[in-house]
């Protein structure tokens, strides 16, 4: 006999409600691909154990806050948090090696015009914004793809358990977003190098 599947929108609705136990099927049914995800970008166990526990931290206190929004999927929205905590991390963390004046090293043999780098950032960051205006104009199915796939990293596979399509749905909704960039792109003459 099969077994029924309670849906997570469903599970955190309980959750909210009281229900404790909601929140461990939840974690139960996605800390592999959770854990995976995080993993994958930090491979020190220790601080993907600790990013993990924060994510689900973050989970706990937005929806005891009832700020939770069901827009999307319990998923996508876990993984976007760890996304965000793994930035953070590697934010907070990041260090400069000290390096040492020998004879066979000398500082300025690396220092170079940090100008150039801040213009660069400064032309990333529009081509980011404007990529992301370019993005939100995309039917939401195909929006929807396209985030999945490309910031959150996630499969063909799990993008279309995730949004309940066949496989070749999920691929033709990602070939048709890619086809309304470029036109998008092309019509307006935007250039996205720097």
């Amino acid at each position: 006999m099969a077994t029924i599947q309670i849906p997570d929108a469903l599970l955190v609705t309980n959750y909210i409600a009281g229900d404790e136990n909601a929140l461990a099927v939840l974690i139960k049914r996605h800390q592999s691909k959770i854990y995976g995800f995080i993993y994958s970008k930090m491979p020190d166990r220790d601080v993907a154990d600790d990013v993990f526990q924060d994510t689900f931290i973050k989970v706990i206190k937005t929806l005891k806050s009832n700020s939770y929004n069901e827009e999307g999927k319990f998923l996508p929205w876990v993984m976007r948090i760890a996304h965000n905590l793994i930035v953070d991390h590697y934010r907070k963390n990041k260090k400069m090696p000290m390096l040492r004046e020998t004879e066979e090293f000398s500082i300025f043999s690396i220092l170079t015009d940090s100008s150039l780098n801040a213009e660069s950032r400064i032309i990333t960051d529009v081509i980011e914004k404007d990529l992301q205006k370019i993005v939100q104009e995309l039917p939401p199915d195909q929006r929807e793809v396209l985030m999945m796939r490309i910031y959150q990293d996630l499969s063909f596979n799990e993008i279309a358990d995730l949004t309940g399509v066949s496989i070749n749905t999920a691929l033709g909704r990602m070939r048709y977003a890619l086809m309304n960039l470029r036109k998008v792109i092309d019509k307006n003459q935007i250039i996205l190098t720097n």
